[in-house]
């Protein structure tokens, strides 16, 4: 009788002490999700908040220099595309600043200047582009240019580089064939306008050329700026080239761009993002 009792309370204090466990264990799944979905909510609207940067226009203007910075809407709407812009321009005004501290107390004889302007060039659910045209004067005969472009994928929020799009062996060889033969044809062109002499035209197409393979060697670095151009179902159908005054000619030939068209290029880009272009 007493075995029978001291077993029945060892029994009984056994299954006291596993009701919490199990209720532990057995949690209100739908309070735990609700829970889940606030927390995660509020570490998004968290994080938006720190990531997104300021984008306002900036008008400064001192007897020493001037500033003028703008920025397009949809580039407030991607906090991450945001952040490129606005680190470009920051590094535009820190090297405007520190040629304004270099004067000391003395002035210039025209006042330095930044203008900087970001544009929309392309905003579809897939792609965005903005362009940065502008430049920056610190003196001398003329301002230095200021020419990029920054290809954002919203889908991924990230941005498309060229180094990530071109992958296979030889695709640097390839681009620059491409865009060469493009621009040394441009320059015949535009010399053959002027009805120069024979000897003229042989030194000035020489003289160019040199400059267009000196800019256009298959290094990445030389085609960091680029714009897809779409087709009509918004897939990518060329890349346009963008090269800034002095790399692939002299200043007074402003901006220029070399158009690569996708047949030629989908061999080489990487296959993760083929199906942003348009079938060969």
């Amino acid at each position: 009788m007493l075995r029978s009792t001291k077993t029945t309370l060892f029994a009984l204090a056994i299954a006291m002490l596993a009701l919490p466990v199990a209720c532990k264990r057995d949690p209100n799944p739908t309070a735990v999700a609700d829970a889940a979905t606030q927390a995660t909510a509020k570490a998004d609207a968290a994080s938006r908040a720190i990531a997104a940067p300021t984008l306002d226009d900036v008008v400064e203007r001192d007897p020493r220099y001037i500033v003028g910075i703008s920025y397009p809407p949809v580039a407030r709407q991607h906090p991450g595309l945001g952040r490129l812009l606005k680190a470009y321009a920051d590094t535009a005004y820190g090297e405007l600043m520190q040629a304004v501290t270099g004067m000391g107390d003395g002035a210039p004889t025209a006042p330095y200047d930044l203008s900087l302007q970001f544009s929309q060039k392309l905003a579809t659910p897939d792609i965005i582009v903005i362009a940065a045209n502008g430049s920056s004067y610190t003196g001398g005969a003329h301002g230095n240019p200021l020419v990029a472009r920054f290809v954002w994928l919203p889908r991924q929020s990230s941005q498309l580089t060229i180094r990530e799009l071109v992958t296979a062996a030889g695709g640097w060889q390839t681009i620059s064939d491409a865009v060469r033969e493009q621009l040394r044809s441009g320059l015949a062109a535009q010399v053959d306008s002027d009805g120069p002499t024979p000897g003229e035209r042989a030194e000035r197409v020489s003289n160019g050329a040199r400059m267009i393979d000196d800019g256009t060697t298959p290094d990445p670095a030389n085609f960091d700026q680029f714009e897809p151009v779409l087709a009509a179902d918004g897939k990518i159908k060329a890349l346009r080239f963008v090269f800034p005054p002095y790399q692939v000619g002299p200043y007074s030939d402003g901006v220029q761009s070399a158009l690569v068209p996708a047949s030629v290029l989908l061999p080489i880009i990487a296959a993760k993002f083929r199906p942003l272009f348009e079938a060969g």
